[in-house]
């Protein structure tokens, strides 16, 4: 591939994670301005905050299908225009309502590139760059998340908050003129038949994921007893045996169920949903422990994170060296457990904590971090080339969901144990440093577990295994090729 293509599609993978990423985490710091001017109150602000993630998590099973149907580069550049003009327009809107609507559409542009982005590094990079992409694809989403507070802070204080979405317009432009580098060859269709889109399977995998989102973000918020919440999970539930069975009977399914027989992408996903659950853990509630209990400043606290992002972003490079040198599922899982190590080290600082103090155990989650980078590749190396956006739109469903879903589940302990501590007699700084140090506990117990499944699920054969596979392969060939030669010779007789 020619040096000058191969760039300008690794800065599209990047580009796009960071952009689609960012948006996520960069309006936090930016509600309270948005609620005063705007005048909305908690209920609104809670559908701003969340109308993204709604949208994206509920349509990326879609937009991987799409990328399989119409190609790549098609459905890049279309999410990528559907997300830039959402963006403006959240920059424009004068009501809660229109930036609610701007936001949820910015997320269905996400759930357009995330995929589509992904099968570019699946299908259109050679194999030996293809960790290289996985990397600073990787690395992108974590100074996503890194300077996410920090930017939205600082443009706030001083530009304003529509500039927090604005930001988002000349990025996405940038993106849009490196689409061209995604070869046109990446349009397949299924077996030479007419690129049909399973609709009810879009419609039910989408008011699935829609469901359980949405009962998670306010279950987290309030209680998962509240109404509507307990019917929002079980609906959630029969929705989503509902489109297994409607999967199973389609002849072009949104998502091929045989593809979960792969024990390399079940396993894959199974670790990413782990891992999310305990990272974003760290980045959500220490964001708000170093605000809250260290009395550090918006920026400040959003530059603490700098250093988890450094290291994430150096020793990435090496990660695939790694995993050539002691086998993937080693590497990723020895990753793992360097994350549930930082988790522990953060949960232990306590009240009276420095910057300095913080490091270590954010630095090795961002070391950790970098050795669990060739998972999605491996995860989906072993899928046909026409269903990789499918694989991909599995993948980062996945991901997106334990990402809300390891916010939720950190946030439930974190409360309930902040609200004994405090029954129980304990200054709010203390109960919730209390709740704090128990939600990042149960992450690293997460991330574990997902170092156990990577080193069962992600383990190859062993040598004499492969040897002998390739020699029955082998033999296999020269039989037919034998076959083939007396079939010939008998014609010609």
């Amino acid at each position: 591939m020619h040096r000058g293509r191969l760039s300008a599609l690794l800065a599209l993978v990047a580009l796009s994670g960071f952009l689609t990423t960012l948006d996520n985490t960069v309006i936090n710091v930016a509600l309270p301005t948005v609620q005063d001017e705007l005048g909305l109150d908690v209920t609104d602000l809670e559908w701003v905050a969340t109308s993204y993630v709604l949208s994206f998590g509920a349509l990326l099973l879609a937009g991987g299908r799409l990328t399989d149907l119409l190609g790549r580069r098609s459905v890049l550049a279309v999410g990528l225009v559907v997300f830039t003009l959402a963006s403006a327009a959240a920059a424009l809107a004068g009501s809660g309502t229109a930036l609610v609507v701007a936001r949820a559409v910015q997320g269905s542009g996400a759930a357009l590139v995330i995929p589509a982005s992904l099968a570019v590094v699946a299908a259109d990079l050679p194999r030996r760059r293809r960790a290289t992409a996985v990397g600073l694809w990787t690395a992108s989403l974590a100074v996503a998340l890194a300077l996410g507070p920090v930017i939205g802070g600082f443009v706030t204080e001083h530009w304003g908050w529509s500039w927090v979405f604005l930001l988002n317009v000349p990025f996405g432009a940038l993106a849009l003129l490196l689409v061209p580098a995604v070869p046109a060859a990446g349009r397949r269709r299924a077996a030479g038949l007419p690129a049909l889109l399973d609709l009810p399977g879009v419609a039910l995998s989408a008011l699935a994921l829609f469901l359980l989102t949405y009962a998670l973000v306010k279950g987290g918020e309030t209680s998962f007893s509240t109404p509507p919440v307990p019917l929002c999970l079980w609906l959630s539930a029969a929705t989503a045996l509902t489109f297994l069975v409607v999967e199973a009977r389609t002849f072009l399914p949104l998502v091929d169920l045989r593809m979960l027989r792969d024990r390399f992408l079940l396993g894959g996903i199974a670790a990413q949903v782990l891992w999310g659950m305990g990272v974003n853990g760290v980045f959500f509630f220490t964001a708000l422990y170093l605000q809250q209990v260290l009395g550090f400043s918006p920026v400040r606290a959003g530059l603490a994170f700098l250093p988890l992002a450094g290291a994430l972003l150096l020793c990435t490079p090496f990660a695939e060296r790694a995993a050539r040198l002691v086998g993937a599922h080693r590497s990723i899982a020895a990753g793992l457990v360097l994350v549930a190590a930082g988790l522990l080290l953060v949960s232990r600082v306590g009240a009276g904590a420095s910057y300095a103090d913080l490091q270590p155990g954010l630095v090795l989650i961002g070391v950790g971090s970098s050795l669990t980078t060739p998972l999605t590749v491996r995860s989906v190396e072993g899928v046909p080339a026409t269903r990789t956006g499918m694989a991909s739109g599995l993948v980062s469903a996945a991901r997106e969901i334990s990402g809300v879903f390891g916010v939720v589940l950190v946030g439930i302990v974190l409360t309930r144990t902040e609200r004994d501590a405090l029954h129980d007699g304990a200054d709010p700084r203390t109960a919730f440093l209390d709740g704090y140090d128990t939600g990042l506990q149960l992450g690293a117990g997460c991330v574990l577990l997902g170092a156990v499944v990577t080193g069962v699920a992600l383990r190859r054969p062993g040598r004499h295994r492969r040897r002998a596979d390739r020699a029955d392969r082998a033999g296999r060939a020269g039989r037919a090729g034998r076959a083939g030669r007396a079939g010939r010779a008998g014609r010609a007789g």
